[in-house]
């Protein structure tokens, strides 16, 4: 009667090895809270613990700003040379479009925010920390011009660490460039909206950053042209607390209003009626 019994087997361990992705955890900089990265992107990368704004790319802000399925890149075509023969420039813009894409330190696009025809311009700080180059420049420009032909209203992402020094004074030129476009779109009385994020510094902090007819900010960035240490040393005095931040700036008037990324859509969409004296309900003007 051996087919009644039940032999027992020793089980045997399963030594399975599960692989785990190495970019599935993601660390706030600010906090230290570890979470999974698909939960920083639902959430607009904002830190859940500490509500700390981390760096989003140029394509996430055109996302959580324009409406589905409305936008159209522009100027895409257009690529960062090397006009001075710096030293390794080129290869430093080749490892930038392989690690960054393919849309220099700007996006440019136009669409509809809340059904609102809008142009938008979105620097990415993760293509060579966002620097102002000939491309950068030009894209504002033709964006502006855009806008004055349609008669729509423009919005500018700042996230850069200045001008581009590999471009020289032609990186500088960009600063001039801007404004000049930025003047006739204030001329026309065509609204502009600048929102600076973190960090926001040098000649773009200089120019078309700080020109906006309603200059927004997200908590905590970093606003500044000189550095804390360039500023101290020329000084020869401490700094205050919280010096060069968004709050700081907004108690000195020179920031107009300090919005978190979750209302940043409703904010700027608010603005834009407001400036343009349409109210929601009102058609928009296209031509």
């Amino acid at each position: 009667m051996a087919w009644f019994r039940k032999e027992k087997k020793p089980r045997e361990p399963r030594r399975e090895r599960l692989e785990i992705p190495p970019d599935v955890w993601e660390k706030c900089e600010a906090c230290g809270h570890t979470d999974i990265r698909e939960k920083f992107v639902r959430n607009a990368h904002v830190c859940p613990s500490c509500d700390f704004h981390r760096r989003m790319r140029a394509h996430e802000y055109v996302g959580i700003l324009l409406d589905t399925d409305s936008w159209e890149e522009t100027e895409a075509d257009l690529r960062s040379v090397d006009p001075l023969n710096f030293p390794e420039y080129p290869a430093r813009l080749k490892k930038a479009l392989g690690a960054a894409g393919e849309s220099d330190a700007i996006l440019t696009a136009t669409g509809t925010m809340e059904k609102m025809p809008v142009n938008l311009a979105v620097m990415d700080f993760a293509f060579m920390g966002g620097s102002m180059g000939s491309v950068v420049g030009e894209k504002i420009a033709r964006l502006g011009e855009l806008s004055l032909e349609r008669k729509f209203p423009l919005v500018i992402i700042s996230a850069s660490g200045g001008a581009r020094m590999q471009e020289g004074v032609l990186s500088l030129m960009q600063m001039a460039k801007t404004a000049a476009v930025l003047s006739q779109l204030h001329d026309r009385r065509i609204p502009y909206v600048s929102i600076l994020t973190n960090p926001t510094t040098g000649g773009v902090s200089a120019s078309y950053a700080m020109l906006g007819d309603a200059i927004l900010a997200e908590p905590g960035a970093v606003i500044g042209f000189a550095g804390p240490r360039v500023i101290r040393q020329t000084l020869g005095q401490d700094l205050p607390e919280g010096f060069q931040t968004a709050e700081f700036l907004l108690d000195r008037g020179m920031v107009d209003q300090v919005v978190h990324r979750h209302q940043l859509k409703k904010t700027v969409g608010q603005l834009l009626r407001h400036m343009s004296g349409k109210p929601a309900a009102a058609g928009w003007e296209t031509s």
